[in-house]
């Protein structure tokens, strides 16, 4: 099994970014220890703070991997076209969000991403990433 975690703007930050709500460890840190406790599968991480990019890595996942766990940030409540861009291939993915976006600003609660997402997994840190690679195994 092949699986891409895609993360937006500002999650290059995790482990200095606000760290009561994002925690402290860094994202290549927890990478790191994913690929060790899951190593019968392969994953490959991307980031980056610029939609059309993460727009592009979605369509290029399309069928060389068997699903995209994606945390597009703030672009999951601003961007119709990486919603449009998971409607548009095969490759199921499943949103991811650290924090309870619910539990935020009134704006955090709308997603362009969950109507085309095969489910939603928020508000558990960094084991949402955790929960999404293990519904991918449960196939």
């Amino acid at each position: 099994m092949k699986l891409l975690i895609i993360n937006g703007p500002n999650l290059n930050l995790l482990g200095k970014r606000e760290p009561g709500i994002y925690g402290s460890q860094t994202f290549e840190e927890f990478f790191a220890q994913l690929q060790k406790d899951f190593s019968s599968i392969t994953l490959s991480y991307y980031q980056s703070n610029i939609e059309g990019e993460l727009i592009t890595k979605i369509q290029e996942a399309d069928e060389l991997f068997d699903g995209v766990i994606l945390n597009a940030g703030a672009y999951t409540h601003t961007s119709i076209g990486i919603g449009d861009a998971i409607k548009a291939i095969k490759t199921p993915v499943i949103e991811v969000h650290i924090s309870n976006t619910f539990g935020r600003e009134e704006f955090r609660h709308q997603s362009y991403i969950s109507p085309n997402a095969k489910g939603v997994i928020l508000g558990f840190g960094l084991q949402s990433y955790i929960l999404a690679i293990q519904s991918f195994l449960l196939k």
